[in-house]
């Protein structure tokens, strides 16, 4: 008995129902041994059936002890061993509470195979913090993966901190730990006090929390995510009866801390429903059809923009609760908007209350920090190859599209996950086992995490942020692909941006960063990116880029974005830029919204882009042939010395398509010759510089017929006025 005291009492047992709980004598069964370990109790008493017992402490430690005939207990009406304990404090206080220690344990063999197999996809249903009830009794089941533990407990307000007082009991060689409390509900505190094999302690928050602490504070909070009334059940049939690549996508990426602060105290971030109440019905007269959240996962460091991420299952509470965010959801599905989440399964922080050598080793991570620690990020790079590790981050990402109902996910980071040399020098890194600078074990958990994601959420949109040239990032996984549906297109955006910081007369020398990207734009299925790293740490807002004076500016702005709609590619533009925003991105303040009573031309651009939304969802000659050169044919690519192309896109029936004429020069061209892929008559249906968009009004407005004359790659011809710095859109005029 000293033996397991002593661990109980140094919180250092790894099964304290060994000794803890009922017992039944060896040499007499019908002798019965109930013990309980309370430090802080001058007195405990037994009860059962209306019947009380005193308990003797039978060690200055806190143990105390209750030897009685099993009959004792017998009750018609009671389990034969249902019993609570009144405690009274030395303060004087007096508790009644239910024995942790009477309670089998309740994760089924099955479960713990799974998880150890790394196929166990529910992973959030049977680890972290879970509403129960045991022999009607309710409280909450807590269970931790920490297979190098030598023992753990449950701390929190409930029992003052203690580590002594709730230790868990290991359920062998899963590596997992549990307890069920009694009585432990909703918005209750804890942590785990983790005992390393070496002796050490360490407290820390549950991988698997639904919910923590406003930073600074790091605690875990109880919470079972019910309560919350879905009412987006027509949303979630059209999603699963539509397929989202033939079908137009524009994404409004926004940080919930800056989007809009609280007029009234400008440190005050909005809360999710503040956010869903003015976001939503924004973002809808917009006509952006989907919201990109940067990381809402809990993280310690607003700097980190959410991307440093500790708790993978768990909204950060800067914003509210879960329950909160499941509001905003919601809301968002009940004006059509789709959500898609930023998830950032590359790395994960270095703090100390974290994932961070979680049991006193490299469980999460490599041990070796050449392949463990990320140089650039200051953090721990996942251990992809270890099953467990694969099957949390899996369960992490349908986690949010199960209980949130998410409509995508756009993974940070690819290209650190595939290559074992990123941003790493010589020496800094291990090579494969066939000596090469691909991450084995990174590639199959990616194809492993789509294949799953897909197969039990067909029509989620999984975009990858890749910037290098890795084959197949959006083709399946059945093709050799790593089986993403989308990837954002890095070599696009530096091309564009690069060609609009140029003053408009050199233009002409880097006319490839126009036409470039077409030659490879039906390689992947690709999402054109104007995202938030575009806009900060000195690379300025997109309207602060662009060369000229003030109507300049805004005119290369209206044209960049035009430009994009009408490239072949899905759609993301970041906050801000949708009104002209001049101060680069910070993530500390909100969007400059004071400018639209300053200036016309930003309430003019925020015009543009809604109209821009508009006339793009009513023509799919724009995203139904996204991912297929059908969808588009160049008319002239050639005249570099005007900066000027014209393309066609094409929707499935080819009679549906649009003409783009496109200036990139402050020059208006009159009667300049272009090619038209028909002999029908083309009228014009678009411009970015009609005067209600700030600008000058310059183009004819009129109806065009065909010359049937070969002119570049067009078969025909026509004549008309170009406007300057514009985009001009032509259609059959029937």
């Amino acid at each position: 008995m000293n033996e397991h005291l002593e661990k109980i009492a140094s919180a250092s047992h790894h099964d304290p129902f060994q000794f803890l709980g009922v017992h039944f004598d060896e040499d007499d069964n019908d002798l019965v041994t109930i013990r309980t370990f309370q430090p802080h109790a001058a007195s405990v008493t037994l009860l059962s059936g209306g019947k009380e017992q005193p308990m003797t402490r039978s060690h200055e430690a806190g143990l105390f002890i209750v030897e009685l005939d099993r009959q004792w207990f017998v009750d018609p009406n009671l389990d034969p061993y249902t019993y609570q304990f009144a405690i009274q404090y030395y303060s004087g206080f007096v508790q009644t509470i239910n024995d942790p220690y009477r309670f089998l344990p309740q994760l089924e063999e099955t479960d713990r195979y799974l998880f150890n197999f790394g196929t166990n996809y529910r992973l959030y249903d049977h680890l972290g913090a879970h509403q129960a009830t045991l022999s009607n009794i309710a409280g909450t089941i807590f269970r931790v993966w920490a297979p190098s533990a030598s023992a753990i407990s449950i701390i929190g307000n409930f029992n003052g901190w203690d580590g002594r007082i709730h230790p868990m009991r290991s359920l062998g060689s899963s590596g997992i730990w549990e307890l069920f409390l009694p009585g432990i509900v909703e918005g209750e505190l804890y942590k785990y006090r983790i005992r390393t094999s070496d002796g050490a302690f360490l407290e820390k928050s549950d991988p698997v929390q639904f919910q923590g602490e406003v930073r600074p504070r790091t605690a875990s909070i109880v919470n079972y995510l019910g309560g919350f009334q879905w009412n987006d059940s027509a949303w979630q049939e059209h999603k699963h009866q539509t397929s989202p690549y033939d079908k137009p996508i524009s994404i409004y990426e926004f940080h919930p801390g800056s989007w809009k602060r609280d007029p009234s105290d400008p440190e005050r971030f909005l809360t999710f429903v503040e956010l869903a109440d003015q976001l939503v019905p924004y973002v809808k007269e917009l006509g952006f059809t989907h919201i990109e959240l940067m990381p809402i996962m809990e993280h310690p460091l607003d700097e980190s923009w959410g991307y440093q991420v500790t708790g993978p299952f768990s909204v950060t509470s800067r914003y509210g609760t879960p329950q909160e965010f499941m509001y905003f959801v919601d809301l968002c599905h009940q004006h059509a908007i789709g959500v898609i989440l930023d998830w950032v399964p590359a790395h994960f922080p270095m703090d100390a209350h974290s994932l961070a050598r979680f049991d006193g080793t490299a469980l999460y991570e490599h041990e070796d920090p050449r392949k463990g620690a990320h140089p650039d990020w200051g953090t721990f790079i996942y251990n992809y190859g270890r099953r467990e590790v694969s099957n949390y981050l899996i369960a992490s990402a349908l986690f949010w599209l199960d209980k949130y109902h998410i409509d995508g996910l756009r993974v940070d980071a690819v290209a650190s996950m595939l290559y074992l040399d990123y941003s790493r020098k010589d020496g800094e890194w291990i090579p494969n086992c066939y000596g090469g600078r691909e991450n084995l074990e990174a590639i199959e958990f990616t194809r492993h995490a789509n294949s799953v994601i897909y197969d039990l959420h067909p029509n989620t949109l999984m975009i990858a942020e890749e910037s290098t040239s890795f084959y197949g990032v959006s083709k399946p996984t059945s093709n050799g692909g790593l089986g993403f549906g989308f990837k954002w297109n890095m070599g696009w955006m530096n091309d564009i941006l690069n060609y609009f910081a140029k003053e408009p007369i050199f233009r002409k020398y880097h006319h490839n960063s126009l036409t470039f990207s077409i030659m490879y734009a039906f390689s992947e299925n690709f999402i054109l990116p104007l995202s938030h790293d575009e806009v900060v740490h000195g690379k300025r807002s997109l309207l602060d880029k662009m060369p000229g004076d003030m109507w300049q500016k805004f005119a290369n702005l209206r044209l960049l974005l035009m430009f994009m709609w009408t490239h072949p590619g899905k759609k993301l533009l970041f906050m801000g830029a949708e009104f002209g925003q001049w101060r680069e991105w910070n993530c500390k303040q909100s969007l400059d919204w004071h400018l639209f009573d300053e200036n016309e031309m930003h309430g003019q651009i925020h015009t543009f882009v809604a109209d821009l939304n508009q006339f793009y969802t009513a023509n799919p000659s724009l995203w139904e042939e996204d991912f297929s050169p059908e969808g588009f044919q160049w008319m002239d690519f050639e005249d570099r010395s005007n900066s000027i192309i014209s393309f066609v896109r094409y929707a499935k029936n080819k009679n549906d398509h649009l003409v783009c004429i496109l200036n990139f020069t402050p020059e208006t061209y009159f009667d300049y010759k272009i090619g038209l892929p028909t002999g029908q008559k083309y009228g014009e249906v678009f411009c970015s510089d009609y005067s209600i968009y700030g600008g000058a009004n310059t183009s004819e407005q009129n109806v065009f017929r065909p010359i049937a004359e070969p002119y570049a790659q067009a078969g025909f011809h026509t004549r008309l006025t170009i406007p300057p710095l514009a985009c001009l859109i032509l259609k059959p005029a029937g």
